[in-house]
């Protein structure tokens, strides 16, 4: 069962390698720590306004408000199963669980993701390894996470 996960893990990272040289156009310009946060502010309020129903579809949308330079909205169910429920440059991640994905350090990031969304604060900051669509390298990244309703959401800068 261990080995499958394993497997699993390598093939969600080789894909998130091949869909991101997809998405190189669209990754030129680096966001800020301090555009993460807004742009989760902004996703939050978009979700309360509108429904979870509109919020992960525009989520979703490629070429929709929540993509900017290097930045992108990514969204969990606060249930803790660990099913992706947006993401806007990955589609293929959608509706798939991930909890048992690692970065390249071994580190369990979706667990850590949802326990920092499902905290008593629900809000907080996750660094990992991840590859980057611009470089095609693997990078540092920093992802601010924060709980709206049973939603968590996420945006991530490269380092």
């Amino acid at each position: 069962m261990v080995q499958r996960r394993q497997i699993l893990a390598a093939g969600v990272l080789g894909t998130l390698l091949v869909t991101a040289g997809s998405n190189v156009a669209w990754a030129a310009e680096k966001g800020t720590a301090d555009e993460a946060v807004a742009m989760v502010k902004r996703a939050a309020e978009f979700l309360k306004k509108n429904g979870k129903d509109k919020a992960l579809a525009e989520f979703n949308n490629p070429k929709g408000a929540f993509i900017e330079k290097d930045l992108y909205i990514f969204a969990f169910g606060a249930n803790g199963d660990g099913v992706e429920l947006a993401n806007g440059v990955n589609p293929k991640l959608v509706g798939k669980n991930v909890l048992e994905m690692k970065d390249a350090d071994g580190k369990y990031l979706i667990k850590d993701i949802l326990k920092i969304g499902m905290s008593k604060e629900g809000k907080g900051w996750i660094d990992y390894k991840w590859p980057n669509p611009a470089s095609g390298t693997l990078d540092a990244k920093r992802t601010y996470i924060e709980r709206v309703e049973d939603v968590i959401l996420g945006c991530g800068i490269y380092r």
